[in-house]
């Protein structure tokens, strides 16, 4: 039987990551390799936590996968992709170098994409509009554990579940979900009640 065929690259003008996590236990680097190996494109955007500092700070973990999409990453840049990466908060100390160009990487912290039709848009990573994160470090940091146990739980939950042959479920995204659907709720209640003191303080 003759080999099978590899597979055409998908070409596209502009491809944006974030939240890779590399140096986290819960990193799916592999296929984060995949991706990088099956798509082709003129500029690719690392828009934030692409390096996990908070995990590394308290373990050194750096299997020989993190480092391939890593390398996977630089040999795009070394072959004339460019490549603009944002730091984001759980990589936050590269925001100290804002212009400079390492490896042949743009260091930014933010940058504006044009689209083949004109249009234009603002690319930074969502922790600049967290009022949370920017307020209180402490807040940020309890997130940050709870986020791990949950993906460490996530592991186990979909190990147990690949056994039984059910197919893989994100229990992050999950619990995302309902918590997007909590604030929202919440905002929307504050929303009310503002417009509704301010109904009976024009009526007074």
């Amino acid at each position: 039987m003759s080999p099978m065929p590899p597979q055409p690259r998908l070409r596209v003008r502009a491809c944006f990551l974030s939240d890779m996590h590399l140096g986290f236990r819960g990193c799916r680097a592999e296929y984060l390799l995949d991706f990088l190996n099956s798509v082709e494109c003129d500029t690719l955007y690392l828009v934030g936590d692409i390096v996990g500092l908070w995990s590394l700070k308290r373990s050194v973990y750096w299997p020989k996968a993190h480092h391939d999409v890593l390398r996977a990453m630089l040999e795009r840049a070394r072959r004339g992709t460019r490549v603009v990466y944002i730091p984001g908060n759980h990589d936050r100390p590269f925001r100290e170098f804002h212009g400079w160009v390492l490896g042949q990487v743009e260091i930014l912290r933010e940058a504006v994409h044009e689209t083949a039709d004109g249009r234009r848009f603002l690319i930074l990573h969502g922790d600049e509009f967290d009022s949370v994160i920017r307020v209180s470090p402490l807040l940020e940091s309890l997130g940050n554990r709870a986020y791990a146990l949950v993906l460490r739980v996530n592991r186990y939950v979909n190990a147990v579940g690949r056994r039984l042959g059910y197919p893989y479920w994100s229990v992050a995204a999950f619990l995302k979900h309902k918590v997007k659907n909590a604030v929202s709720y919440i905002a929307n209640f504050s929303a009310r009640w503002r417009l509704r003191r301010a109904a009976a303080g024009s009526t007074a």
